[in-house]
């Protein structure tokens, strides 16, 4: 692995006790909820899912509850950890996302949530996630978009890390957000067809009273009419083939 790959992996295995309290509690996961409305929208409900970066399986039990089968992967052996506590009935192991240990054609469905950012060779993911997915199959990935709101957090990033502020996702980890139509390039350059990019989630969990409440309520509104304001980005394409 490189260099930040091994920052990112020693964050999120330090990081795993208390990954929980911030998307599976309150408005967190109110949060991690409707971005995962979003992407199970776009998967088959009982297809065979590899979740990439799936952290302590949150998406990979949701998944799950709905009648389909899932194996989780995580570059953190802590986050696996956890992911293997909560989902007896699914498969985990540690790995790169861009050198996936899985044989072609292996699963219906690929999903990553949050994750998509940290990847240094997006488009060696995309080739990877081709090559596992059985013709017909379905992508779909949820990162931060990039917008005004976004494009000032590597900085607070950088400086959370230098004031040692003990928080998920706070590191320089050059995390890169993507807008609608480069996420589309990515997929399409990849070889997905169908390919489609929206952005979602106007309400998020580090808004702080009242302008989270209020966020939350006009949330759809935003979505449908000024979705440049929405901090995510649902990107989805089909394998060819059936």
């Amino acid at each position: 692995m490189s260099g930040v790959q091994d920052k990112v992996q020693q964050h999120y295995d330090e990081m795993a006790e208390v990954y929980d309290s911030r998307y599976d509690h309150c408005r967190g996961r109110a949060y991690y909820s409707h971005i995962s409305r979003h992407v199970m929208s776009h998967l088959p409900r009982r297809g065979r899912l590899l979740d990439l970066g799936c952290g302590t399986g949150l998406f990979v039990y949701r998944y799950t509850s709905h009648g389909g089968s899932a194996v989780g992967l995580d570059i953190s052996r802590g986050m696996i950890t956890r992911a293997r506590a909560r989902n007896h009935s699914a498969d985990f192991g540690t790995g790169n996302a861009e050198m996936l240990p899985f044989r072609d054609e292996s699963f219906d469905a690929v999903a990553s949530l949050l994750a998509f950012s940290y990847m240094k060779n997006p488009g060696q993911m995309l080739k990877e996630a081709w090559r596992v997915l059985a013709p017909g199959g379905t992508l779909v990935i949820c990162t931060l978009g990039r917008n005004l709101l976004t494009s000032g957090l590597p900085a607070i990033y950088s400086l959370g890390e230098a004031m040692r502020i003990r928080q998920v996702g706070m590191g320089a980890f050059g995390e890169r957000y993507y807008s609608p139509g480069e996420m589309i390039a990515l997929l399409e350059a990849a070889g997905f067809s169908e390919v489609s990019a929206r952005k979602c989630s106007f309400a998020h969990l580090n808004l702080v009273d009242p302008l989270y409440t209020i966020a939350r309520r006009i949330e759809p509104f935003v979505e449908e009419k000024i979705p440049s304001l929405a901090y995510n980005l649902i990107a989805s394409g089909k394998k060819p083939g059936r």
